[in-house]
């Protein structure tokens, strides 16, 4: 079952493309403290894929990947 958090942030990255969704997301989370929680709304496949990814490569947890619409997905995030 996913874990509820809230999210201290949301990047919406609809519209990018990759790398830029991934670079975008590490930066937000470079700012963030340890165990804040980001939400990333992406709208291509490719970013719904390799952003979390690169995210666990990182080092920080991704609780969900949620696919809302045909074509939106919402990646969500702890910084660890």
């Amino acid at each position: 079952m996913p874990e509820i958090t809230e999210a201290a942030e949301e990047l919406n990255l609809q519209g990018e493309v990759c790398p830029y969704t991934f670079v975008k997301t590490k930066l937000a989370l470079e700012g963030m403290e340890a165990g804040q929680v980001l939400r990333v709304i992406v709208d291509n496949e490719e970013s719904a894929e390799n952003v979390p990814r690169s995210v666990k490569s990182e080092g920080h947890r991704v609780l969900s990947v949620t696919k809302v619409e045909s074509a939106k997905w919402i990646i969500t995030v702890k910084k660890d």
